[in-house]
């Protein structure tokens, strides 16, 4: 099943790159580009990491925005 349909990410992958160290959704984007279309799928990354139980590591959106 597809985590993020705008880049073909599934569940698997998703969980690949959380496995490999991606703590935040921002790091997930980084790493596959889930949660950088439309970003519904955002939410469902974030509640995967939670899921795992995987505490936001990164800095917020809104600094990222700035970048």
């Amino acid at each position: 099943m597809y985590a993020c349909i705008c880049h073909a990410v599934t569940d698997r992958e998703l969980d690949t790159v959380i496995s490999t160290g991606a703590t935040s959704h921002q790091a997930v984007a980084r790493a596959c580009g889930a949660g950088t279309g439309c970003g519904s799928c955002v939410d469902r990354i974030c509640d995967r990491l939670a899921e795992l139980g995987i505490t936001r590591a990164s800095a917020p959106v809104s600094s990222m925005a700035a970048s």
